[in-house]
C-alpha cells in the first residue's frame, strides 16, 4: 500500500511517500523551486517522491493532506467574531483570500492531481488529517518506541496550538488540548517579531541570540504575558498581542512593556534585544519542561517524542535531557510543516488503514533522515560539465583524503554527497564544513560564506563513539536538535577581562578546543555521525581525526543566507562560485576555487531576500 503526504498553502510544503509502512522519500518544494519556505502545492516535491520510487501517480492508494481547512476557517471566523469589531482591516483581508482558495483546498488538491493522473478517484481517495494529529504521527511512527507520550508544540494548527498524545503500536490518542489564541510558538514569534526578526523564519535566530543576554524581563513576561500553571497549561493576556486580529505580532501595551517599538531589521541589535532573547528563551524552557513532566506523570510512560515548531529548539530539548525529565527522547527531524506531509501519510496508513507498524531491529524509521533526491556520478559529472565547471574525479579514498586535508588547512568545503536532508537542518548530505579548532572560523562563514549576521553559532558533526569525550551527552542526536555543554576540560578559562565582556563583544574570545562550536555559554548543538546513515560522512570525520586527533568538524547548510539549502550539483557550484567556500565536493567530484573560470563569479551576496 503506497500513501502520499502532502502539505502546503501555510508554510514550508513538502511531500513524502511511505510505501507498506516504510518512508521512501521526502522532501520539502523549496528545494527544487529555490524560493525559501515555498508554501505553493508542492508539485516538484510529489515528483520526486513517485520518481523515487518508481512508480505514477495513478499507483498511489490514497493521498493525505496534513490538516483541516473547514475547522481552520472556522477558528478564523469565530476569533474576528470574539474581537469584533477590532479587526476589521485584516478580515476584510484575509476573508477574499479565504473564499478564493483556501476554504476549497480539497477541490485545489484534486485538481492538481488530477491534472497528473486524469482517471483517478482522488476526491473518494484524498484524506485529511489534523494538524496536530499529523504532527503527532511525524513523531510517533517513525521512533523507536512501542509507545510513549506525545508533545506537539506550535503556533497554531487548527485550534490546537499544544497537545499531548499517547502512542501504543499504530494507535494514536490525542488526549490533551490547548488552543489558539494561547500559544507557546505565538509567545516566542512575537518575541522574534519584536526584535526585528522574520515570523515564522527567524525564531532560530532569537534562539542563537539568547546566550548573549540576561533573563532580566522573564518575570515582567510571567507576571504580564503568560499564566503559567503548575503542569505547563497556560493562557495568554491578548491585550499584548496584536496577531489575532491585527497585522502585527505585538500590542501598543508590549511595545511599552518593553521600551518602545519593535526593532526594525536594519536597525543594529542592542544588548536590550540580547535580554529580551534570553527572557523569552528561558520562559519557553520553564514551560517546555512543566508540560513533559507532566506528559509523564499523567501518562505514565518514560518515553517521549516531540513534534511542532517549537520542538526545533533544540535548548530547550537539551534541557528536557539535562533534567532527566524522561528515559528517552526522540525528536521528528522535521519537526515544522514540512513534517506534518509525512505524518499525515503515517496517520492515513496506520489509523484510517489500520495497518501495523514495522519494527526496527535499531535505530528509528528515518533513516538519518535522507530521504531526498541524490545524484548519482555519471549525472554529476555530467551537470558539472554543463556549468562550465573544472574538477577532478577522484576514488573514494582519494576524495576523502583530499577534503580532509583541506579541512586540516582551514579551508572551507561545500560538501554535497548522497541523499538531500528532510528537514531545515544540514546533516551532512547538503553541508558547509570547517575546522573547529579555528578561532575565526565562526566569523569567516557567517560574514564571508554564508553572508549572514555574526552571532549566528554553528554546529559541531562529531563521532557517535566520541561525543562524550568532548560534550555533555551520553547517547545519540543524528538529527542536530539537541544542545549540551562542551565538558569543562576543553574549555579555556576566561580571564577577569574576558568575564567582564556584554553582548556580542563575548563572540571573539575563544572559550574550548573547538572555538568555532562553542557558544558563549559553552554549549553546542550536536550532530552524532554514524557509519550506519552516512558512511561517507561518518569516514570523513575519521579522516580528520586521524589527521589532527579531534573528531568533530563545523558543520552548517550548504546556502547563503536566505537561499534554501541546496538541492542539485548545479545549485552546489553556484553557492561555491558566488560565496568564498574554498573547495566543493560533489560525489567524487573535487573542486578548488582558485582552478575555476573567474568569470563564472557570482554576486550571491545579495541574491537572495534575506531571511
Amino acid at each position: 500500500m503506497r500513501i502520499l503526504g502532502i502539505s502546503a498553502f501555510y508554510h514550508d510544503s513538502a511531500a513524502a511517500l511511505i510505501e507498506d509502512g516504510r518512508i521512501v522519500a521526502a522532501a520539502q518544494e523549496e528545494r527544487f523551486t529555490r524560493k525559501k519556505h515555498d508554501s505553493r502545492y508542492p508539485k516538484r516535491a510529489v515528483d520526486y517522491c513517485l520518481e523515487a520510487a518508481g512508480i505514477d501517480l495513478g499507483d498511489i492508494d490514497g493521498v493525505a493532506f496534513y490538516d483541516k481547512p473547514f475547522l481552520k476557517f472556522e477558528r478564523l471566523l469565530e476569533t474576528y467574531l470574539s474581537f469584533a469589531p477590532r479587526g476589521f482591516t485584516s478580515f476584510r483581508m484575509a476573508i477574499p483570500l479565504w473564499l478564493r482558495e483556501k476554504l476549497f483546498q480539497k477541490h485545489l488538491l484534486a485538481e492538481e492531481l488530477k491534472a497528473a493522473a486524469p482517471d483517478f478517484d482522488w476526491m473518494g481517495k484524498l484524506w485529511f488529517a489534523e494538524h496536530h494529529l499529523s504532527h503527532a504521527a511525524s513523531a510517533f511512527f517513525p521512533s523507536p518506541f512501542e509507545e510513549a507520550a506525545i508533545l506537539t508544540m506550535d503556533g497554531v494548527g487548527e485550534w490546537a496550538t499544544t497537545s499531548l498524545g499517547v502512542g501504543r503500536g499504530n494507535k494514536i490518542e490525542i488526549v490533551k488540548e490547548i488552543h489558539f489564541p494561547h500559544s507557546l510558538g505565538l509567545l516566542y514569534s512575537a518575541f522574534t517579531y519584536y526584535t526585528g526578526f522574520k515570523v515564522s523564519s527567524g525564531e532560530y535566530k532569537l534562539m542563537g541570540l539568547a546566550p548573549y543576554g540576561r533573563p532580566i524581563h522573564m518575570q515582567k513576561i510571567l507576571g504580564h504575558l503568560i499564566d503559567l500553571k503548575d503542569d505547563g497549561s497556560f493562557r495568554l493576556n491578548m491585550d499584548y498581542f496584536d496577531y489575532c486580529t491585527g497585522l502585527t505580532m505585538t500590542s501598543r501595551r508590549f511595545n511599552s512593556l518593553f521600551g518602545g517599538p519593535p526593532r526594525k531589521p536594519d536597525e543594529p541589535l542592542t544588548q536590550h534585544h540580547m535580554d529580551l532573547a534570553a527572557s523569552v528563551q528561558a520562559v519557553l524552557e520553564g514551560v517546555v519542561l512543566r508540560l513533559t513532566r507532566h506528559a509523564v506523570a499523567a501518562t505514565g510512560l518514560k518515553n517521549l517524542c516531540l513534534a511542532g515548531g517549537v520542538a526545533l529548539n533544540c535548548v530547550a530539548n537539551g534541557r528536557i535531557l539535562r533534567e532527566r525529565v524522561v528515559e528517552n527522547l526522540w525528536i521528528q527531524p522535521a519537526a515544522g510543516d514540512a513534517g506534518g506531509a509525512l505524518g499525515a501519510a503515517l496517520a492515513a496508513y496506520h489509523g484510517y488503514k489500520e495497518q501495523p507498524r514495522q519494527r526496527m531491529a535499531t535505530g528509528d524509521a528515518m533513516a538519518g533522515s535522507y530521504l531526498g533526491p541524490a545524484f548519482v556520478q555519471a549525472d554529476i559529472e555530467k551537470r558539472l560539465q554543463a556549468v562550465g565547471a573544472r574538477f577532478d574525479v577522484l576514488g573514494d579514498e582519494a576524495l576523502i583524503d583530499g577534503v580532509a586535508a583541506a579541512l586540516a588547512d582551514g579551508k572551507a568545503v561545500g560538501w554535497f554527497q548522497g541523499r538531500m536532508e528532510f528537514g531545515p537542518r544540514a546533516l551532512g548530505a547538503r553541508s558547509i564544513l570547517g575546522d573547529p579548532r579555528s578561532p575565526s572560523m565562526q566569523k569567516v562563514l557567517n560574514l564571508k560564506v554564508k553572508y549572514r549576521e555574526s552571532f549566528r553559532p554553528f554546529a559541531p558533526s562529531v563521532l557517535r563513539e566520541d561525543v562524550g569525550d568532548w560534550f555533555e551527552l551520553d547517547g545519540d542526536s543524528p538529527y542536530m536538535l539537541l544542545v549540551a555543554g562542551v565538558k569543562p576540560e576543553r574549555r579555556r578559562a576566561m580571564t577577569e577581562a574576558e568575564e567582564a565582556l556584554f553582548g556580542i563583544d563575548k563572540l571573539n574570545v575563544p572559550r574550548s578546543d573547538i572555538p568555532a562550536v562553542t557558544h558563549v555559554d559553552y554549549s553546542a548543538r550536536i550532530q552524532t555521525v554514524h557509519a550506519e546513515t552516512n558512511p561517507r560522512y561518518y569516514q570523513l570525520l575519521r579522516r580528520f581525526k586521524v589527521l589532527t586527533g579531534c573528531p568533530v568538524l563545523v558543520n552548517t547548510s550548504f546556502n547563503v543566507r536566505g537561499e534554501p539549502i541546496v538541492g542539485t550539483p548545479e545549485d552546489a557550484f553556484r553557492c561555491f562560485m558566488g560565496s568564498e567556500i574554498d573547495v566543493l565536493a560533489v560525489g567524487n567530484c573535487l573542486l578548488f576555487k582558485d582552478a575555476q573560470d573567474s568569470s563564472f563569479k557570482l554576486d550571491y551576496k545579495n541574491a537572495f531576500e534575506l531571511d
